[in-house]
């Protein structure tokens, strides 16, 4: 069963050194739980690891006790909330390759007066 009822507070996506499978960290609210959540969402489907903030500010990353949330039923829904948030307010990504919203670049654009 997938989950509904979610919203993307912030999300950032992380390189993971100079080889590492990049991922992006979504921050976001589970209504049906009443938890803010955090998820290290992967570029290949499947991998998708989900954790409440409450518990592991409270030092708990055990498994099976009360910080075990399974990513499988988040991955589609928090996918396809990335990518309206990232159509709206940029990918989060730094450096050369940065993806940078159309409506941003028109405004660096016109505020540098190269559109001119």
């Amino acid at each position: 069963m997938k989950k509904q009822g979610i919203e993307i507070i912030e999300a950032s996506y992380h390189r993971n050194g100079i080889c590492g499978a990049g991922f992006t960290a979504i921050l976001f609210k589970d209504h049906e739980e009443k938890k803010t959540m955090i998820a290290s969402l992967f570029e290949e489907p499947g991998y998708c690891a989900v954790y409440a903030v409450d518990e592991l500010t409270a030092g708990n990353i055990t498994f099976a006790h009360g910080n075990s949330w399974r990513g499988d039923r988040y991955e589609t829904l928090l996918r396809q909330l990335l990518e309206t948030y990232q159509r709206e307010k940029g990918t989060g990504q730094m450096g050369p390759f940065s993806f940078v919203p159309p409506d941003t670049v028109e405004a660096i654009i016109t505020k540098n007066g190269a559109g001119k």
